[in-house]
């Protein structure tokens, strides 16, 4: 077998078992492929997911229903403004030995898993949320002065809602920017309400079966990163970001307009390691200018920063991206890219 079709045997293999856990989540929930191919990205990469949504959209039902379907642990953080980082990470506690000495044992919190959810992430005050970040960043944990590696992989998948926000503490920045993908959860159409109905109300359950454990993850994670990005288009995605930088060398108009802050270089690394999916679920090895494109906003949505006059006129972010990626070409010259 040559190394060309090697190649192609990996990327089909993964198309595959990729899709056996779609079909699997899709036992459960109705519509959202947006967001499920969104989540599935997050996981094959190892990157972690932010999820927005009002309430009863199945956010929280699609984390469960990923948890069901491989064979990882579980654990569900429910936010609350009374939450205390012990109460996530864990906390030194005074056990007695058979022969009567008393000794502090560290007891691991909820956050010693494999698959967190994090709900209603904004309901915490920031001391609490910022007791997530180095679990996310750097996968292990730092306690009464001990450091504790998590089992890999390793997932974050929160959700916060947009309304009610009397009482609740907007993530800050650096932590915005450690998720991979912020996803827009929104209202199911008329058929699919008509499928939620006929699974939910007439008494049938609905269990997905585990397709993949925690090596078989660790190993695709490994081939994703393994595609190939030439040159051109790597550049194509240096070109996106640095264009979100108000006043900066590839800033259109709308950038300056409507932006007070762009996105870091890990929102580079986002949209290269998202695309890189895109392309081996189209059995190819390589990344293409429409598999970046595929991936701008929910890389990016998070990471850029609306000035007043974007907030004043009631500017999304996305309509910023949307007119970014109509702005910037896909190749420059040579003056450009250097």
């Amino acid at each position: 077998m040559s190394l060309a079709e090697s190649i192609e045997k990996r990327a089909q293999e993964f198309a595959t078992r990729y899709q056996a856990v779609h079909d699997q989540i899709a036992r459960v929930i109705v519509g959202h492929d947006d967001i499920v191919h969104g989540v599935l990205t997050c996981l094959f990469v190892g990157g972690h997911c932010l999820l927005e949504g009002v309430p009863g959209l199945g956010k929280t039902l699609l984390v469960r229903t990923l948890a069901e379907t491989l064979s990882l642990d579980f654990s569900r953080i429910q936010f609350t403004p009374d939450l205390m980082p012990a109460d996530i990470l864990g906390t030194n506690m005074i056990v007695e030995d058979p022969d009567g000495r008393r000794r502090f044992e560290f007891q691991r919190g909820p956050v010693f898993t494999q698959i967190c959810l994090a709900d209603e992430i904004n309901r915490a005050t920031p001391k609490t949320q910022s007791a997530m970040l180095e679990a996310m960043q750097e996968k292990s944990v730092t306690a009464g002065g001990s450091h504790y590696k998590l089992d890999l992989p390793f997932f974050v998948m929160a959700t916060q809602n947009p309304l009610e926000q009397e009482g609740t503490y907007p993530l800050p920045e650096a932590q915005l920017d450690r998720f991979f993908f912020k996803l827009v959860v929104g209202y199911s159409g008329r058929a699919e309400l008509n499928t939620i109905l006929d699974r939910t109300t007439k008494g049938e359950v609905i269990t997905p079966e585990k397709v993949m454990d925690g090596r078989e993850i660790v190993e695709w994670q490994q081939l994703v990163r393994e595609v190939i990005i030439a040159p051109h288009v790597q550049d194509y995605i240096c070109r996106l970001v640095l264009a979100t930088h108000p006043e900066g060398e590839f800033a259109p108009p709308v950038t300056n307009q409507y932006l007070r802050w762009g996105a870091s270089p890990r929102a580079a690394q986002t949209i290269a390691l998202a695309a890189k999916v895109r392309a081996l679920l189209g059995g190819r090895y390589n990344v293409s200018f429409d598999d970046i494109r595929r991936v701008v906003l929910p890389a990016l949505r998070h990471r850029v920063i609306l000035n007043f006059e974007a907030e004043a006129e009631s500017i999304d972010p996305d309509n910023v991206l949307l007119e970014l990626l109509e702005k910037v070409p896909e190749k420059a010259d040579d003056s450009a890219a250097a």
